[in-house]
């Protein structure tokens, strides 16, 4: 049930990565981001509401959000901390990027999940493992020859290294989060995390883009905004239920969760058109392949 899960919020994941990059094209990056805390805090606030003024409506159902002190929220304004430092840093790098480099770049996470698992939680990895951590490390490297043919050099682009950031920080948040769903309710920590966002990106709009909105990039209205913020609150829901789950392994979700690379290449190349098919697709190909094997190790390990 909970692979399952993971295969769903990864199709989620692909279309919130395509609505992000359309609506970062040629607009202000934080007031995006911003608006994507709005939404996504809208989204959950009438589940907070109505878990406290009237428990027995949701009590018993998936979106009860129970109540907690600061002991539970202190771990949870963590998350939010971490998970905003991923995006903000993902998001510079969309704007200024094609999709077609940032999605396979995104897929390495779970390989990183993994390493963290290994280092921090003791788990081992089998033969079938390891093949797929190589072959995803093979990947990046080819993915950044194809990135040079575009002018793009992963050495000197700060653009790559933000999304490489933000992919760090994304496991970071993967390890965090199956520690907290192994202490929380899902919806307690989903819900939360949104509101302590918003209020964390308020200061930022406030102090780092409001200042300057004149002389940086203009923000511009784009519906899909609101879709990044239902296809990302869609996908985390799936994908906390998933991690709430006996027998759920973060290493197997968190490398599921990646193939929503497959949908953001592919409308990369038939909506946005980037450039340089051919060779990110053997680069996309060995991905898959790696992540294929991490499944395969993580089954029959």
């Amino acid at each position: 049930m909970w692979l399952l899960l993971a295969f769903c919020s990864a199709a989620l994941l692909g279309f919130y990565d395509v609505f992000k990059k359309k609506s970062l094209a040629g607009n202000a990056v934080l007031p995006v981001l911003g608006l994507n805390t709005l939404f996504s805090s809208l989204i959950f606030l009438p589940f907070i509401l109505i878990s406290h003024f009237r428990p027995d409506w949701l009590e018993g159902s998936l979106f009860y959000v129970p109540e907690a002190g600061w002991e539970v929220h202190k771990y949870i304004l963590i998350k939010s901390f971490i998970v905003l430092s991923s995006w903000t840093f993902g998001y510079f790098g969309m704007k200024n990027l094609p999709l077609t480099i940032v999605g396979p770049i995104n897929a390495t996470r779970p390989v990183m999940t993994l390493v963290g698992a290994l280092l921090i939680f003791g788990e081992q990895l089998n033969v079938y493992q390891w093949i797929g951590v190589l072959m995803a490390i093979v990947s990046f490297f080819m993915l950044s020859r194809s990135g040079k043919k575009e002018g793009i050099d992963f050495e000197h682009n700060r653009w790559i290294w933000f999304v490489v950031l933000a992919a760090l920080l994304g496991a970071v948040s993967a390890l965090y989060d199956k520690y907290l769903m192994g202490r929380f309710s899902n919806m307690i920590v989903q819900s939360w995390y949104n509101i302590y966002q918003l209020f964390l990106m308020g200061g930022v709009l406030m102090f780092l883009w409001w200042p300057r909105r004149k002389s940086s990039t203009p923000f511009h209205w784009d519906w899909c905004i609101i879709l990044i913020s239902v296809f990302l609150s869609a996908a985390d829901f799936v994908y906390f239920y998933a991690l709430s789950l006996d027998g759920s392994m973060i290493s197997i979700v968190s490398m599921v969760r990646r193939g929503s690379v497959v949908v953001s290449f592919l409308f990369g190349a038939m909506v946005f058109h980037e450039k340089n098919l051919k060779s990110k697709v053997v680069d996309l190909i060995l991905v898959l392949v790696g992540m294929f094997f991490l499944y395969l190790g993580s089954v029959l390990g």
